[in-house]
């Protein structure tokens, strides 16, 4: 063989391996540091073994940061993420505003009409599937029952503020290291603001009029804030201003709280008796009312999307589909028991019996059904949603009220000098948006 035709080999040879390397397509996803969504992650053998042809990469951070990561890059068309994990408040907004790709296209054995009608309406703007849901949650009570027992008393179904109040009191054992309740301080839009504005629907509050006033100088907010630092500071666990969804988590595995008001999708972890101390002691009810027909329970999705950025929705896509389809439950559940699937997305999981035979399955699809974004509130309101309010600024505003109020949590303020904060600060971001005059 001579010296040219081996060169020329070589370079076919050569050729050949770099146009399978090309033909691979590498996709990045960013994503929340829960547990549903780390599990995931351990579970792509799966997806490799049908995908070969794509890789994923993953960023995987802390709520409040995947969110402000997320709303820059996509805002400034960035492109650094192809698939992105976002929540029913962004989906509407971005998907009007042409920032996210239609998942009309998803192929048939996805079945759109199997997701839940609430969740799959949040996520769809003008007839367009902008986002999959990867779960879906409202927010409940959950509790320890042993405690309860020890302390004479028995959590009702459906119960009252008042209720609470006299359960955090009948468990906290600060000798024995337990608190009688953990709740969301750490400031953010999506921790501390989603737990306090689901919580102030029920007391009658509302973050704005009808005429887009801000309302934090009104009886209602005093009267929620006012309970919810009165629960926090006498049967909370000390630095709770620090504390979000998966810092109480680990607070409630630990046996340290007594009772715990968040995210239906936590059920799975506090029962596991792999992540949990408590794991058989545990139940659940539904979210706090005050008696004004409102409980304080929301309605959210973390679900996938495809920015407009990205150069590679085809494999985006495919990748969203194996994530958010039957097949993925059924996946988790050979691995995992149903107890860990992804909750509150799909009507087929609900009639399963398997599924039903999970002890939080009914709590969580009927907290799931009663919350109502389009009347949130007891006064009316201009706005849809039952722990944001649906507009743009929102997400800005909701942080820095989120920042106000936390701060009186670690005592930095009293209660009124943070509403009084707060209804200055909205104020004026509300007249710079053009809301208000």
């Amino acid at each position: 063989m001579t010296v040219t035709l081996r060169a020329l080999l070589g370079a076919s040879v050569a050729f050949t391996l770099a146009g399978a390397a090309l033909a691979e397509t590498t996709i990045t996803v960013a994503t929340v540091n829960n547990g549903d969504m780390v599990r995931m992650q351990g579970l792509m053998d799966d997806f490799y073994a049908k995908h070969p042809d794509i890789k994923v990469e993953w960023v995987t951070l802390e709520e409040n940061v995947l969110r402000q990561n997320v709303t820059t890059d996509i805002a400034t068309g960035g492109g650094q993420y192809d698939v992105i994990t976002i929540g029913t408040y962004e989906v509407p907004i971005w998907g009007k505003q042409g920032w996210l790709e239609s998942l009309n296209d998803l192929p048939a054995e996805y079945d759109v009409d199997d997701l839940l009608p609430a969740i799959r309406g949040g996520l769809t703007v003008d007839g367009n599937l902008y986002a999959s849901p990867f779960y879906g949650e409202s927010s409940m009570v959950m509790y320890r029952k042993d405690l309860m027992e020890a302390a004479g008393m028995t959590m009702p179904d459906a119960p009252t503020w008042a209720d609470i109040e006299a359960a955090a009191k009948a468990m906290t054992n600060r000798d024995a290291g337990i608190n009688g309740i953990c709740l969301r301080g750490k400031a953010g839009w999506g921790e501390n603001m989603a737990f306090l504005t689901a919580m102030s629907n029920s007391f009658g509050a509302r973050w704005f009029d009808e005429n887009w006033m801000p309302q934090f100088d009104q009886p209602e907010w005093k009267a929620t804030l006012d309970f919810y630092l009165n629960l926090m500071n006498n049967y909370g666990p000390a630095g709770a201003s620090n504390n979000g969804f998966n810092e109480n988590l680990t607070l409630f595995n630990q046996g340290k709280c007594g009772m715990w008001i968040d995210a239906t999708v936590a059920a799975s972890f506090v029962t596991n008796p792999k992540e949990s101390t408590v794991a058989d002691k545990v139940g659940f009810a539904l979210a706090p009312d005050n008696g004004l027909g409102k409980r304080s329970n929301w309605l959210w999705a973390w679900s996938l999307a495809v920015p407009a950025s990205s150069d590679a929705k085809d494999a985006a896509k495919t990748f969203i589909n194996w994530a958010t389809n039957k097949d993925y439950l059924a996946l988790v559940a050979s691995k995992e028991g149903w107890a860990n699937v992804p909750p509150g997305t799909r009507t087929s999981l609900y009639s399963n019996e398997e599924y039903a035979k999970v002890p939080f399955a009914k709590m969580t699809i009927d907290s799931i059904n009663s919350a109502d974004p389009n009347n949130p509130t007891v006064k009316p309101v201009p706005y849809v949603g039952v722990q944001f309010v649906a507009i743009p600024e929102f997400q800005g505003i909701g942080t820095s009220v989120g920042e106000i109020l936390s701060a009186a949590l670690a005592g930095q303020k009293t209660a009124d000098q943070a509403l009084s904060e707060a209804q200055a600060l909205v104020t004026e971001e509300m007249k710079a948006a053009g809301y208000i005059k």
